[in-house]
């Protein structure tokens, strides 16, 4: 049976040609890190690592079947696994069936159907986004995309640079995006258990619909405007330059754009040494905040376990900073939530940065997030870039991995009423499934909110 299976293998290989096989690499970007894609000249080599990851093998034929069907060799579906196009369209209509993204799906789609001149014409339109020699005439367009990606200019929840290359010339195209996204926002409204809808945030709805989601838990109140404040303690220049955080304006750049957004008094520090952290934390919490709903705090720094670092490299104890906010300490905040989203980066001598791969986006440095111990208080939520004693990471050019998939997500769900803990947990899982140049990365919350946080998007 193993013989046959191989053989199965060998055959299928010798009958595909360079190009099906780089649309083959394309559609396994999620389940195959993309460095190792890269290595792989030749079909073989490609099965013998899907059969590593396990996503092919004896009795185990659906991805490779799948993947031919995407690239249309319908010829050895039939001829080597016995399916034909109608029996496998029937089979991915089932849910949770297809193992290649929607997102991937798309992308393949439009480079086949874009003309050479279509191509010619996306490449033109992105010479101030990408270099050159990622540009040139024998670039396909799947590897167009992929150094889009890699630069974070298209991702799976923001498709809008493409949308507007493709406005131009190729509208039918655009539309193919603007359909994905409705399918994508559908997707998300209709998990009604899982993310219920808000009844304050559309009063006038209040149904069956509504009172579902009323059963399903209370709700902090969001009626001030502003909600609260939104605090941002960016650092970016450190006193020993070799710490400097490039890409961290670009996360602040975001955050501040999505609590505006949602009626928060948005404020941002940069570069506050250690003491300066300290007091500047303590000063919010003595303010009053009778009058707001809710206080956000994003500390963007280096820290080690336990603490953050000012730019003169003296520690502050997390914990200190959210003891600041207990109902004891915070008298006006006492029963109202109180979030912490925390990116540190661990910028030790023992720990520096790391350039994982020196390409066109500049490097990607690895941030470790200290773990804390949250004190026994209720209303209280801390985002986490990553769990304890491991490493996240941040691109100089386009800012934090886990910073810049936040404020995608909350641009996307916040007007869905989704709950603030189901955001970040939506977070965790992109984060979680991001292939990082052959890394990983585990956000973490911890939690003692009482009601579920929905920010509400003004009428």
């Amino acid at each position: 049976m193993s013989r046959d299976f191989h053989k199965l293998l060998f055959e299928v290989s010798e009958a595909l040609v360079t190009d099906e096989l780089s649309a083959l690499k394309f559609l396994s970007l999620e389940h195959v890190p993309r460095r190792k894609l890269e290595a792989i000249q030749e079909p073989k080599a490609f099965f013998e690592v899907l059969q590593e990851k396990d996503m092919i093998g004896v009795g185990n034929v659906s991805f490779l079947k799948e993947l031919l069907y995407r690239i249309g060799r319908i010829d050895l579906l039939s001829a080597h696994l016995g399916s034909s196009r109608e029996e496998m369209q029937r089979e991915l209509q089932v849910p949770g069936r297809a193992q290649v993204s929607a997102y991937r799906q798309l992308l393949y789609g439009i480079a086949e159907d874009l003309t050479p001149e279509d191509v010619r014409s996306v490449k033109f339109l992105l010479q101030k986004q990408l270099p050159k020699n990622k540009l040139q005439e024998n670039a396909s367009m799947l590897q167009v995309f992929l150094e889009m990606e890699i630069n974070g200019i298209i991702k799976e929840d923001n498709l809008t640079m493409l949308k507007d290359i493709l406005q131009g010339f190729r509208a039918d195209l655009k539309k193919k995006i603007d359909a994905y996204e409705e399918k994508k926002k559908e997707h998300y409204s209709r998990e009604e258990v899982r993310y219920p809808v808000s009844v304050s945030a559309h009063p006038g709805e209040q149904g069956a619909e509504g009172r579902a989601a009323h059963q399903y838990g209370k709700i902090y109140k969001m009626k001030n405007n502003p909600h609260g404040y939104c605090l941002i303690l960016n650092n970016h220049i450190f006193k020993n330059p070799r710490y400097n955080r490039e890409g961290t304006l670009q996360d602040g750049d975001a955050v501040k754009s999505v609590f505006e957004w949602l009626q928060f008094e948005t404020v941002e520090y940069m570069n506050l040494e250690g003491k300066k952290i300290k007091e500047t934390v303590k000063e919010y919490s003595k303010k009053d905040h009778r009058n707001m709903d809710c206080f956000v705090c994003f500390i963007l720094s280096h820290g080690e376990k336990d603490k953050i670092k000012g730019i003169d490299d003296v520690c502050v104890n997390i914990e200190d900073l959210v003891s600041c906010f207990t109902g004891t300490n915070c008298p006006s905040l006492a029963g109202k939530p109180k979030v912490f989203i925390i990116q540190a980066c661990q910028g030790s001598l023992g720990h520096p940065s790391v350039t994982l791969e020196p390409d066109s986006s500049g490097h990607l440095e690895v941030d470790a997030v200290p773990s804390i111990s949250i004190p026994d208080k209720a209303d209280i939520l801390i985002g986490m870039a990553t769990v304890e004693d491991y490493l996240s990471y941040r691109s100089r050019r386009t800012g934090s991995v886990y910073i810049q998939s936040l404020c995608e997500k909350m641009k996307l769900l916040c007007p869905l009423g989704v709950d603030f803990t189901a955001i970040l947990t939506e977070v965790n899982d992109e984060v979680a499934r991001r292939e990082l140049e052959g890394c990983k990365q585990m956000p973490k919350i911890t939690s003692t909110l009482l009601k579920r946080l929905i920010f509400e998007i003004p009428q």
